[in-house]
């Protein structure tokens, strides 16, 4: 059994087969999944698991070099936009319109939907390099 947080076998199989440049979405319950990219559907009920618990797993595994946010999360969500940035630390945030996040989603390896509920909570992680 895997010692580390990230247990889910589809979202850890996703992760260690991501190369530098490679985008992964976590989004909240709401985010539509474009056609051909994969769904990792983690959704039990309203809420469960929350986008940030998603989140912190994945973040054990993987190393991020850049991440991507829609820009309306500042001002309709401001709560966890403080919450993402605390966790990305000197990390430069793209932010874009809603509409092109969505649009940008379809160059994931795969869209990992949570059960949060609360609107904008969604982002792009670009894979970096850990050497």
């Amino acid at each position: 059994m895997k010692k580390t947080e990230l247990l889910n076998s589809m979202l850890s199989s996703v992760v260690s087969e991501m190369g530098h440049t490679d985008m992964l979405c976590i989004g909240d319950a709401g985010l539509p999944v474009p056609k051909g990219v994969q769904r990792i559907d983690l959704a039990v009920s309203k809420g469960i698991p929350s986008f940030l618990e998603v989140l912190d797993a994945v973040l054990t595994e993987l190393k991020v070099e850049k991440i991507t946010i829609a820009s309306e999360m500042k001002d309709h969500n401001a709560v966890m936009y403080r919450e993402i940035t605390k966790r990305f630390p000197g990390l430069v945030i793209h932010e874009v319109p809603h509409v092109q996040f969505k649009e940008k989603t379809q160059d994931c390896r795969a869209v990992v939907r949570t059960g949060e509920c609360t609107g904008f909570s969604n982002v792009i992680l670009q894979s970096g390099v850990t050497f």
